[in-house]
C-alpha cells in the first residue's frame, strides 16, 4: 500500500487570498515582486515563496477598506508568527516567513510605504539544522555501475538518464542547475560545465573521466534520436524533445538509487550532498567545496563537515580497539 506523506498543515491558496486583498495591499504585493523578480534576481519559485508569505502577513493585518500597509507595526509581525506557530509551523517554516517579512518591511520603508521598518527589531527562530542523508561511496559508485550497464544498448533514454546521474554525482549541480545546461554549456576539452547558479551567478565546475564519456555517448548517439527542431540548444532532452524537466530528473535519481540495496531514498539534491561529503571525505578544503556548489556563504558549507565528523567518529567505534 502506497504511503502518504505528510506536509504539515494546509494553507488557503495564496492565489485565492491574494485576490481578496484590498487594492492597496494588493499593490504594495505586485511592486514586491516585481522588486524581488527585476531587482533581486531572484528565482521563480523563490518570488513564489516570498510572495504567498507576504499575502498571508497582508491578510492578517487586515481585509477591511482602511487597511494599509503603513499599519504594519512589529505587533503585527509577533502575532502573524505567532498565530502560524499555532497552526502547526515548523521552526524552519517560520524562519523562513520571517525571512520574508524582513524582505518585505525593508522594501516597503524604502518605497515609502512604512514609516519606519519595523523588521529587524523581529527576532527569528533558530532552524534546527538537519544533518543531510548522503549515500556511502560504493553506494555511489553501484547506482552509476548499474546506470551505465543500462545505456549500454544505445537506448537514447537510457543513455540520457546515465549521462544525467554521473554529472549530477560529479558536480554536486542543483537540479535546476542541470536542467537549465546548454550544450555550448560544456567545454569537452577541459572537462568543464559554465553553469548559471542562484541569482544568475555564473560558475565553472569541472567533471571527471566517467561523466566526461557518459556525456560524449549522449551528445554523439542520444541527443539525436530526441531531438526536434524545437529543441533549441537544451543540453538534455525530454522525451518529447524538449528542454528536461525537474520531475523527470527527481524520478530518475529516486528509481536509479531506489534500486541500490541498503541506500537511502534521496533526490537529485541527495546526489548533491553526498558529491559535497565525499569531496570532503577525499580532502577538498572547504572553500573549494563552496566554489564547486556554488554556495553564497561558508557557513552552507560548513554543513557537511558534521557530515564526514558523525563518519568519523563511526569510523572510530567501529575500529579502534579502546573506543
Amino acid at each position: 500500500m502506497a504511503r502518504t506523506r505528510s506536509t504539515g498543515p494546509r494553507r488557503p491558496d495564496f492565489r485565492s487570498v491574494r485576490a481578496k486583498l484590498p487594492e492597496p495591499l494588493a499593490r504594495a504585493v505586485d511592486g514586491f515582486e516585481r522588486y524581488l523578480a527585476a531587482e533581486r534576481g531572484l528565482s521563480g519559485h523563490t518570488v513564489r515563496g516570498y510572495v504567498a508569505d507576504v499575502v498571508s502577513l497582508l491578510d492578517h493585518l487586515g481585509t477591511g477598506e482602511a487597511a494599509d500597509v503603513a499599519a504594519l507595526d512589529v505587533s503585527v509581525l509577533r502575532e502573524w508568527l505567532s498565530a502560524q506557530h499555532g497552526h502547526g509551523a515548523s521552526r524552519s517554516t517560520l524562519a523562513r516567513r520571517t525571512a520574508a517579512a524582513r524582505t518585505f518591511t525593508a522594501w516597503a520603508f524604502r518605497s515609502g510605504l512604512l514609516p519606519v521598518d519595523p523588521g529587524p527589531r523581529l527576532a527569528s527562530p533558530s532552524k534546527q539544522r538537519k544533518l543531510p542523508v548522503v549515500l556511502r561511496e560504493e553506494q555511489a559508485g553501484e547506482a552509476m555501475r548499474a546506470s551505465a550497464l543500462g545505456a549500454e544498448q544505445g537506448d537514447p533514454v537510457a543513455l540520457r538518464d546515465h549521462a544525467m546521474l554521473e554529472l549530477l554525482y560529479a558536480t554536486g549541480v542543483r537540479v535546476a542547475e542541470l536542467c537549465g545546461l546548454d550544450v555550448d554549456d560544456v567545454d569537452d576539452e577541459r572537462r568543464v560545465l559554465r553553469v548559471i547558479g542562484k541569482g544568475d551567478r555564473e560558475r565553472v565546475v569541472p567533471f571527471g573521466l566517467p561523466a566526461d564519456r557518459a556525456l560524449g555517448r549522449w551528445v554523439s548517439a542520444g541527443r539525436p534520436a530526441l531531438s526536434k527542431e524545437s529543441s533549441g540548444a537544451a543540453l538534455f532532452l525530454g522525451v518529447r524533445g524538449g528542454r528536461i524537466d525537474p520531475r523527470t530528473v527527481r524520478r530518475v535519481v529516486h528509481e536509479a538509487i531506489g534500486a541500490v540495496s541498503g541506500a537511502p531514498d534521496i533526490g537529485p539534491h541527495g546526489m548533491r550532498h553526498s558529491a559535497a561529503t565525499h569531496l570532503l571525505e577525499g580532502g577538498a578544503d572547504l572553500r573549494s567545496v563552496q566554489e564547486l556548489l556554488g554556495h553564497a556563504t561558508l557557513s552552507t558549507t560548513q554543513l557537511y563537515t558534521h557530515v564526514t565528523v558523525e563518519r568519523l567518529k563511526a569510523i572510530h567505534d567501529r575500529t579502534h580497539p579502546r573506543s
